[in-house]
């Protein structure tokens, strides 16, 4: 009979109601989301001087909001710049508000053993997007977007899953920072009609 391994299972005192817990937190999910917000207005979108560039936060699980799932920001990219470049490993969709321009796109090929290892493959794709278009980034990708227009700025809405990061797995790493990046600047909606004002060549 095999009761040897009852020794080490048998032991130890700790004692703890994990699974109750569980129904306690399952029990009282209506009563936390009843307070947190369905809907957004402009002035509860947090703006972020970030290293991707000019953000204001749609969706974050920072902001009280019911969404679960989805983490969603609108970039500015000033007129003739382009965002940061980054990789991370959950895929992305970009639906693009206003203006034209393209991505540059840099496969990895990934290997997770007991570490997790990733190298750029040597080929760099271009893709042109506009207004109206939905721009795919794939897991692993390297990207950055490029404003076309010199004398309009671009607007792109980001989505992606938090399911990767609640997993363990928020492989976020930044390649190049965006051109407007400072980290001593505080942005703000007044902030960003100058980086556009500037940039047109309109007054500020």
């Amino acid at each position: 009979m095999a009761w040897d391994e009852a020794k080490a299972w048998m032991s130890g005192s700790l004692n703890q109601k994990l699974y109750e817990g569980l129904l306690e937190h399952a029990a009282t999910q209506p009563q936390r989301m009843a307070f947190r917000k369905k809907i957004l207005h402009p002035e509860d979108m947090p703006w972020e001087m970030s290293r991707q560039g000019l953000l204001k936060h749609l969706l974050n699980e920072h902001m009280n909001t019911r969404m679960e799932t989805v983490d969603a920001y609108m970039q500015v990219i000033p007129p003739g710049s382009r965002s940061g470049k980054h990789r991370h490993l959950a895929e992305e969709c970009l639906y693009v508000l206003e203006g034209y321009g393209y991505d540059l796109h840099q496969d990895c090929d990934v290997e997770i053993t007991d570490s997790y290892q990733w190298k750029p493959q040597d080929e760099v794709k271009r893709y042109e997007w506009e207004a109206g278009d939905v721009i795919y980034v794939p897991p692993c990708t390297i990207h950055q977007h490029f404003n076309g227009d010199p004398r309009r700025p671009a607007r792109l809405v980001s989505c992606i899953n938090r399911i990767y990061k609640n997993s363990g797995l928020n492989d976020l790493v930044q390649i190049e920072d965006a051109p407007e990046y400072d980290p001593n600047v505080v942005l703000t909606a007044e902030l960003v009609k100058k980086y556009l004002a500037v940039a047109v060549g309109e007054p500020a």
